[in-house]
C-alpha cells in the first residue's frame, strides 16, 4: 500500500529553520510528482510546493517563496522542505501528498495520498 510518512515537525522561534521529510513506500517514487500542503486551525488545506519527477521543475506558493525549498532523493524514497526564516503565520500541519502523475501541480485535487501530517509551530 502506498504509504507517505512525515517527520521533522516541531517548535521553532520566528526566523527559525526546520527541515521536514516525507519518506515513501509502496510505490515507484521516481516517477511521481509530490507536493507538501499545510492546514491552520480554521484554515483550507492550502498549497506550499510542489516538485515533478525529475527533481528539477518546482512550484511554490507566494507566501514561502525564497524561505522554503522543496527537492527530492530518490534512492531514498524521501521529499524535503527545507524551511528557513520561519514566520508565526507558518504555523499549520503540514502534510506531503503524492500527485496522480509525473508533473507537479498546485491544485489539491491532483493528489490522490497523503501523510498524516507532522505540525509546525512557530512563536514570535
Amino acid at each position: 500500500e502506498v504509504q507517505l510518512v512525515e517527520s521533522g515537525g516541531g517548535s521553532v522561534q520566528a526566523g527559525g529553520s526546520l527541515r521536514l521529510s516525507c519518506a515513501a513506500s509502496g510505490f515507484r517514487f521516481s516517477s511521481y510528482g509530490m507536493g507538501w500542503f499545510r492546514q491552520a486551525p480554521g484554515k483550507e488545506r492550502e498549497f506550499v510546493a510542489a516538485v515533478e519527477w525529475t527533481g528539477r521543475i518546482t512550484y511554490y506558493a507566494d507566501s514561502v517563496k525564497g524561505r522554503f525549498t522543496i527537492s527530492r532523493d530518490d534512492p531514498k524514497k524521501t521529499l524535503y522542505l527545507q524551511m528557513n526564516s520561519l514566520k508565526p503565520e507558518d504555523t499549520a500541519v503540514y502534510y506531503c501528498a503524492r500527485s496522480t502523475g509525473g508533473r507537479a501541480s498546485i491544485r489539491i485535487f491532483d493528489y490522490d495520498y497523503w501523510g498524516q501530517g507532522t505540525q509546525v509551530t512557530v512563536s514570535s
